[in-house]
């Protein structure tokens, strides 16, 4: 970093409604690449913004992840969210093997015969809820519930484990100072949890994703235990991080919304290409993700990024680039097609985005069928969100029909 250059201090903890964090805001109007300073780690970073940008930090192998585990990385939460062995910090070839054979049981394909289960999961959970009748938390009753479900079942998790494991997964989010050992204690625990759950499916296999990812071969290449593990791990908690935090998330735009609520239920076959357009404008985050660091020096937009460099990238900003999107800031259900950076881009893009959609397809879909006149139950400002982890979702959804 260029010497004298004074960092922007960015604790990225803007969480009112799903208003844009404008400290973000503020970053996408300086130029491209603005040097910031986060709550923990020892070195500033940089930060780029721009969607051409941030493809070529997300697809340039000058840019590296694994090398970051050498170092107290600049980053958002106490204790490291991702363990070492994680995908989400490997480079190519390493990593490219992985997704090769992980991907294998995200196909669309695979993911079209898991429909019938999620929906089956959301039928019963939307059951319950007609049962109890409002005024109810849809948060409580569908987000929550549905996502945790699904990726547990899908794993094979053993439901009298999903709720120690539930709270285990949050212990792991947390944001605040004092949470570091416990969340490392969480993290630690989880490992053992899924390395068993790996030895019981190796001698005794399902219907569940961790059989099927240890039947995953290339060649004669397959996934050993750790690896296996840390991928059930990895699945457990984006999986829960992007369907919990979204089906809510879009439940609250669309009653907030009216005229995108009319859309989609005069249009049903556009509901996916809402879903996207909604998955680009909403702040399903705080701040920034896991950064990279510069293998070598960089010339981008005129700045030099010098080896050893820590890079951030930001997937909410390039998702707003007005030279990407017309009118960036608007919600434009008829919004031409173009891909977003919500799952990620490049070598790290989300393996599991097929079942990610499933989820909030069935999800929404199913709502909205079950519950055509589903209104929010208190006005929009008295909505509680989450202050206390990385993710951007109301705590509760009152809902009444």
């Amino acid at each position: 970093m260029t010497p004298g250059d004074k960092a922007i201090t960015c604790p990225f903890d803007f969480s009112e409604g799903l208003d844009f964090d404008p400290s973000l805001a503020a970053l996408m109007d300086r130029d491209s690449i603005t040097r910031i300073r986060l709550p923990y780690g020892d070195a500033d970073a940089w930060l780029v913004t721009g969607f051409e940008g941030v493809q070529q930090v997300t697809t340039d192998h000058r840019f590296s992840r694994a090398g970051i585990l050498e170092h107290d990385y600049p980053r958002l939460t106490p204790e490291p969210i991702v363990s070492p062995e994680s995908i989400n910090v490997m480079d190519p070839p390493y990593s490219s093997r992985l997704r090769r054979l992980a991907s294998q049981v995200f196909t669309q394909r695979q993911v079209d015969q898991m429909r019938g289960r999620i929906i089956r999961l959301a039928d019963t959970l939307l059951d319950e809820m007609a049962l109890q009748g409002p005024p109810v938390d849809l948060v409580h009753h569908l987000s929550n519930p549905l996502a945790q479900h699904t990726i547990f079942d899908l794993l094979g998790v053993p439901r009298n484990d999903w709720v120690e494991t539930q709270q285990k997964l949050q212990r792991l989010l947390a944001t605040g100072p004092d949470s570091r050992k416990t969340a490392a204690t969480a993290k630690a625990e989880l490992r053992t949890y899924f390395g068993e759950l790996v030895e019981e499916r190796r001698s005794s296999p399902g219907k569940d994703l961790i059989s099927a990812l240890i039947a995953a071969k290339e060649g004669e290449d397959v996934l050993d235990d750790q690896e296996l593990a840390v991928m059930a791990l990895t699945l457990t908690l984006s999986g829960q991080d992007t369907a919990t935090c979204q089906i809510s998330n879009i439940s609250y735009l669309l009653l907030t919304r009216p005229e995108l609520l009319k859309h989609i239920n005069s249009r049903p076959e556009a509901l996916t290409d809402v879903l996207n357009e909604l998955l680009r404008v909403i702040p399903f985050r705080k701040g920034v993700g896991i950064p990279r660091v510069a293998l070598e020096d960089v010339e981008m937009n005129g700045v030099r990024i010098r080896e050893g460099d820590f890079v951030h990238v930001s997937y909410l900003t390039a998702n707003r680039d007005p030279e990407r999107y017309p009118d960036p800031h608007v919600i434009d259900p008829d919004r031409p097609p173009a891909p977003h950076m919500t799952f990620g881009w490049g070598g790290h893009r989300c393996i599991a985005v097929p079942l990610a959609m499933a989820e909030l397809e069935v999800a929404i879909g199913r709502l909205l069928e079950r519950f055509p006149e589903l209104r929010l139950a208190v006005p929009p400002e008295e909505v509680r969100w989450d202050t206390e982890t990385i993710r951007r979702f109301p705590l509760e959804l009152p809902v009444a029909w």
